[in-house]
């Protein structure tokens, strides 16, 4: 009966992958004992077992290996634990197995395969120059524009905290007040019915004329403004002949003057303008008449009132400024526009002077705050200032059009007018902007 040999070191020659075993325990620390069997019968027991991690191939790594070669680089001076080679194993799951070749039987094999050791910083680093997929990239850039897209309120008043003037603490009390009034003291769109010799058409003629004769006295904006809202409650009031219309005209800006200008006209100027077609005491005349039937109220908020607050919170230019008021005054001349309040028509002539300029439809959050007006609420009267625009140049009411179309107002009566307005869409039919 042989004696088996197996636990005796002294009988039996090591083979080279025990003594590799041996040599990568002694460098690592690790104790050998002498009744331990060789590495390579223990591999031939167990047909399919994965490789003890403590003994490490220098070799270089080859395809035979199936590792992929996107791997960070190994060093090779630290040891591996089972608590890293189970990170070892995890990272190798986030790399794609390419070229993948047959495993070879364990017991064709005389040394195990090669396990990469990784210094954890290293691959960590590596990790994030990876690059980040298209639709996690995607969404990360859709949440970004979200963010560069989404508007807020500007606040107006913050740049004249210190002004005096701009009366910060009081303007907003005064808009709620002005929005209250202009709906106390509308105008009936239909009060020229009531007028026995005189139309629609006579009203525009005047209001058309008075255009020029404002720019020819180099009058203040607010003026022209409170002489059209003085002829239209006026004429809502008193019945007036044919030929006193022009004199009535005439009156209202006089008034008009008065209440706003530094520097006036004098009544014998009226007279001139006029052709002489009135005497002096006819004006006089008619003056006391208008006041006592308006009552001596002549401070009402007109549509100039609303459009200085209206292109604040639009932060306008100078350009989109002229264009707005151009816009307006069209509005001042055609008398189916009395049936929009004055602030309506403001803030529908500044949204319309924005789609002018820029081309598309553009309203946002801030002046909608301070216009009590959507985008979608002002469509229908820009449509109508927009066909204003379009006929501005021809017919015989080109007052407007001339006076802006001079290099004191930008030339912008040549803007085209806003297309994108008339568009019927069923984007633009949903109000958005």
């Amino acid at each position: 009966m042989g004696v088996s040999n197996e636990n005796n070191p002294t009988m039996i020659k090591p083979t080279n992958v025990q003594g590799e075993a041996e040599l990568g325990c002694r460098k690592f620390g690790m104790e050998t004992r002498n009744n331990r069997r060789a590495l390579s019968v223990i591999n031939q027991n167990f047909v399919g077992a994965k490789p003890y991690p403590c003994v490490v191939n220098k070799r270089v790594l080859s395809e035979a290996n199936g590792i992929c070669n996107k791997n960070p680089p190994v060093p090779a001076h630290r040891p591996i634990t089972r608590k890293f080679a189970a990170q070892i194993a995890n990272s190798k799951q986030h790399y794609p197995e390419e070229n993948k070749k047959p495993k070879i039987a364990a017991e064709g094999l005389s040394v195990y395969e090669d396990v990469p050791i990784i210094d954890v910083e290293e691959y960590e680093a590596a990790a994030k120059d990876q690059p980040v997929p298209m639709s996690l990239e995607q969404t990360q850039m859709e949440i970004e524009m979200e963010d560069i897209f989404e508007e807020s309120v500007i606040d107006i008043d913050s740049n004249d905290a210190k002004n005096t003037l701009a009366v910060v603490d009081y303007v907003e009390d005064l808009y709620a007040y002005y929005s209250k009034m202009e709906g106390c003291n509308r105008i009936p769109p239909d009060y020229i019915g009531q007028q026995f010799d005189i139309n629609e058409r006579m009203r525009s003629i005047l209001i058309d004329w008075l255009i020029e004769v404002h720019h020819k006295f180099d009058l203040r904006e607010e003026t022209l403004f409170l002489t059209v809202n003085l002829i239209d409650r006026f004429l809502e009031k008193q019945s007036v002949v044919r030929k006193k219309l022009q004199l009535v005209g005439l009156v209202a800006m006089l008034l008009a003057c008065k209440y706003e200008e530094v520097s006036l006209p004098v009544v014998d100027d009226l007279v001139v303008i006029s052709d002489k077609a009135y005497t002096r005491k006819e004006v006089l005349e008619m003056e006391k008449l208008m006041l006592n039937t308006l009552q001596f109220n002549m401070s009402l908020p007109t549509p100039y009132v609303f459009m200085r607050r209206f292109l604040k919170a639009a932060q306008s230019d100078r350009k989109l400024e002229l264009l707005s008021f151009f816009l307006i005054e069209l509005c001042l001349v055609e008398y189916e526009m009395l049936k929009f309040p004055p602030s309506f028509i403001a803030a529908a002539a500044i949204y319309t002077a924005q789609c002018t300029l820029y081309g598309v439809k553009q309203w946002s959050k801030t002046c909608e705050l301070h216009t009590k007006y959507s985008a979608d609420q002002l469509l229908e009267c820009s449509r109508l200032i927009v066909e204003f625009h379009q006929k501005a140049a021809t017919g015989k009411l080109t007052g407007v059009h001339k006076k802006y179309n001079t290099s004191k107002f930008g030339y912008v009566a040549k803007c085209k007018p806003a297309h994108c307005l008339l568009v019927q869409t069923p984007y633009n039919m949903k109000g958005h902007v």
